[in-house]
């Protein structure tokens, strides 16, 4: 029996300061947990002179990464240095010296998840990603064991605190975008450049991984339609609010009839739902299984001792296994790397939805015949309809819900009445999840 599980981290960033801290302080509990010691015994960095407000064992840090990889005392290799290629070759290489892997990045995952999935699988190695999506939240552990046994009918997730903080102030205090974005960035809260968060890129990558292992298939990440925060109003949250709606930034997978729904865009949610009232930086995802029902999971979607936590959690169960001599137990994928099987993901113009269409329009006689006209054209049924007061010849909003009805009939439709000369500006389209009235 091993006498201890050596751990080395590249990448002594955010992340890589909240596993070391946990690492070190609660290293008796860990010990307990696993059997033997998980012990610190390398950091690569670029940076080593940086204070990062911990004390550390005297010759743990390098700026080598392959002083990690290649030291016969790491049996685990951590990843934390993020993007793309560079972390690619360091989990690559870690794989090819036999090292298993853990690593947080979920961008590198949801493009190349195949790739390392193969590698991984191939040279009998753990590679384990729970810091992946949701930071400390355990909707990995919950997908891959927890729920092995059900068929996952859906996935609703809030899953990028930054939107969600953002959103969530602007419902609060009718703020709009731009005012909470720069608030948000003065908090910390939000990056310089808040494209990927903004923009749905990050919710899209952690969709992506959930989709490859909900459904054990792999998933071409452009596949994924991927909608962004940047368009939403205070009016339009007024007015989700007069229809008893929240609106949230929700990554959504459903499979219907063998097909993989898989969307990143704001939604419409009733108020009361339990992902509706999810405030602030906190996510949380909605796991719908055929046997369990309704699963929910809510916690700290980023930070260094959260996100830490759930990379200390993989590197626990990998040295459990590296014990008990069953490395491989389960699957990176979920799935075993031989019975996982492609899906067809199905195109948005596929999809069907509630609708919110926002009407920006020159108020004058026959304008709500003419838009209810192109509506019912496209096949496309009113449920509700809100109308500010008559100001005749000035703009106001006319606002409309619909029926269920396809993503492709709604668009043909706007384009047609977004061509009239009576509309003064595009019309806001927001997607509503609900039941059908």
């Amino acid at each position: 029996m091993k006498a201890r599980i050596g751990v080395g981290i590249i990448g002594f960033g955010t992340v890589g300061t909240g596993v070391a801290k946990i690492l070190l302080e609660n290293a008796a509990l860990i010990r307990r947990r696993v059997g033997v010691p998980v012990d610190l015994v390398r950091i690569a960095d670029l940076d080593v002179t940086r204070d990062r407000g911990i004390t550390l064992p005297a010759g743990l840090l390098t700026t080598d990464a392959k002083h990690v990889i290649h030291d016969p005392s790491v049996d685990v290799v951590v990843e934390l240095i993020g993007g793309y290629e560079a972390a690619k070759r360091v989990i690559l290489d870690a794989i090819a010296a036999g090292k298993h892997v853990v690593t947080a990045n979920k961008a590198l995952l949801a493009l190349h998840g195949e790739e390392l999935f193969d590698a991984a699988a191939r040279k009998g190695v753990e590679l384990a990603f729970e810091a992946s999506v949701g930071g400390g939240i355990p909707v990995i552990r919950a997908l891959t064991e927890g729920l092995a046994g059900n068929t996952i009918q859906s996935i609703y997730g809030i899953i990028n605190g930054t939107s969600n903080y953002i959103l969530s102030r602007m419902t609060q205090e009718g703020q709009s975008f731009e005012a909470v974005l720069k608030d948000a960035q003065q908090a910390g809260y939000a990056e310089a450049d808040p494209t990927f968060d903004v923009a749905g890129i990050d919710s899209a990558h952690k969709l992506a991984i959930l989709v490859s292992l909900a459904y054990g298939t792999p998933v071409n990440f452009k596949e994924i339609y991927t909608e962004g925060i940047t368009h939403i109003t205070a009016t339009d949250i007024a007015y989700a609010k007069e229809f008893g709606f929240t609106i949230k930034l929700l990554g959504i997978a459903k499979l219907v009839d063998g097909e993989v729904e898989a969307r990143v865009h704001p939604t419409m949610l009733p108020s009361g739902s339990p992902i509706a009232e999810v405030g602030g930086v906190y996510n949380a995802i909605q796991l719908v299984g055929d046997a369990v029902g309704d699963v929910v999971l809510y916690g700290r979607g980023a930070g260094s001792l959260p996100t830490g936590s759930a990379v200390v959690s993989d590197v626990i169960a990998i040295g459990r296994n590296i014990l008990a001599g069953a490395v491989g137990r389960v699957p990176a994928a979920s799935f075993q790397q031989d019975q996982r099987r492609p899906l067809r993901m199905k195109p948005m113009e596929e999809i069907s939805s509630l609708y919110y269409l926002r009407f920006m329009v020159v108020d004058r006689p026959g304008v709500l015949a003419q838009i209810a006209g192109e509506l019912g054209r496209c096949g496309i049924s009113i449920s509700s309809m809100l109308q500010q007061g008559r100001r005749e010849g000035q703009t106001v909003p006319v606002v409309i819900k619909t029926h269920m009805a396809q993503e492709r009939d709604v668009q043909t439709a706007l384009r047609e009445i977004n061509r009239k000369p009576f509309i003064s500006e595009p019309t806001a389209l927001i997607r509503v999840e609900g039941k059908d009235e």
